[in-house]
């Protein structure tokens, strides 16, 4: 809720979940085109409600090499 009362504060806004009760928000910010990505930690464990938004989906696991810490 709070992310739809300080919409008018963002240009974008990147969402980071697993959780399918996320998904009325979610569709809400892509119709008023302020979705720029939907985050997925884990890409074999996450709702199945967030699944018709595979356009969004960036899945982490795929950025680990990206991400992790590596010692010089």
């Amino acid at each position: 809720m709070q992310a739809v009362i300080e919409m008018q504060n963002y240009n974008t806004v990147i969402v980071v979940s697993v959780d399918g009760d996320i998904h009325c928000l979610v569709d809400y910010l892509i119709k008023q085109d302020k979705l720029l990505h939907l985050m997925i930690p884990n890409k074999y464990k996450y709702s199945s409600l967030l699944k018709k938004f595979t356009d969004k989906i960036v899945f982490m696991n795929n950025l680990k090499e990206k991400l992790e810490y590596k010692k010089k």
